[in-house]
């Protein structure tokens, strides 16, 4: 199947989908049909910030029309912070859109988690990612922890790289909730932490949603 990405949200996070789904079809040995199209991270935070859904809505609407006239049989968005407004998009797409935050649930519950710390932009966090995961305990940074986080979560997303400060950041944050709220592993809230840490070198236990939604678009376009 012909794959429709909905990147750009931010760039990094882009290039890790597209380079994970050309490894995975390539161990198998499948030509990879891909589009990507480009919406723009300033917008989509400003929309986020204002929870204009309609706004965000229409900006999806237009690029999955552009990915179904290339051929797509399929959408993503390469963005958690981008999924504010999932459920709208997907009651409005002329592609079957690829849900993020339900495939990162599947995962989770599969998993005999009880209780997990996540990073992210900030909606991200304080929404425990969107309160979609109720069979466990999601715990977001406390205090000033939140506000660094987002802070530089979204400077790296604009940008494209992680500075040593920003990761520094992220791995402070961790390792407080791992030490003062217990979790079992840190939820990568947003793709672009991809520049911050792998599943193979992290110091603390993951769940990256990033790979988790790319894995789950390969197995959508091969079915």
């Amino acid at each position: 199947m012909h794959i429709g990405l909905i990147g750009g949200i931010g760039p990094a996070a882009t290039d890790f989908y597209y380079r994970r789904l050309i490894r995975a079809f390539s161990q198998h040995q499948t030509p990879l049909d891909l589009t990507i199209v480009h919406a723009d991270t300033p917008t989509l935070l400003q929309n986020l910030a204002n929870n204009d859904i309609n706004a965000q809505v229409s900006i999806y609407l237009n690029l999955t029309e552009r990915l179904a006239a290339a051929g797509a049989g399929c959408v993503a968005i390469t963005s958690i912070a981008g999924h504010f407004p999932i459920e709208a998009f997907k009651a409005v797409s002329p592609l079957p859109v690829i849900d993020m935050i339900l495939e990162v649930r599947r995962a989770i519950d599969g998993r005999g988690f009880q209780r997990l710390g996540i990073l992210g932009t900030r909606t991200v966090m304080e929404t425990k990612l969107y309160g979609s995961v109720p069979s466990v305990s999601i715990v977001p940074p406390p205090g000033q922890d939140l506000d660094d986080v987002h802070e530089a979560y979204v400077a790296m997303a604009a940008s494209g790289i992680v500075t040593n400060e920003q990761r520094s950041i992220f791995i402070r944050a961790g390792q407080t909730l791992l030490r003062g709220d217990a979790v079992q592993a840190i939820v990568l809230g947003g793709t672009d932490l991809a520049l911050a840490f792998n599943e193979g070198h992290a110091p603390f236990p993951l769940i990256d949603c990033a790979a988790i939604h790319a894995d789950a678009i390969e197995a959508f376009a091969k079915a």
